[in-house]
């Protein structure tokens, strides 16, 4: 599984979801959508018009995207528990 997260500097709930995800130790990849205009490209594939856009490529199937920082989505996309 790999998961890229679209992100831009000042984006409060960009730095929220990438401290959640490394609490959780999920690997990701962060992509910069001001500092490459090609990642810019790749969310508005999906019709994203903010970040965090979070896309989790499985071996089988279609990347699952996730619109904005979403604990519980988050979480039941990457098999994470929510309890502690």
């Amino acid at each position: 599984m790999k998961v890229f997260v679209y992100t831009q500097e000042k984006c409060r709930p960009c730095h929220a979801e990438k401290e959640w995800l490394k609490s959780h130790n999920i690997d990701f990849e962060e992509r910069d959508v001001r500092k490459d205009p090609i990642y810019l490209e790749e969310i508005l594939k999906f019709n994203a018009s903010s970040t965090p856009v979070t896309v989790i490529e499985r071996e089988k199937g279609e990347p699952q995207v996730i619109m904005g920082f979403h604990v519980r989505r988050l979480a039941e996309a990457l098999g994470v528990s929510l309890e502690r």
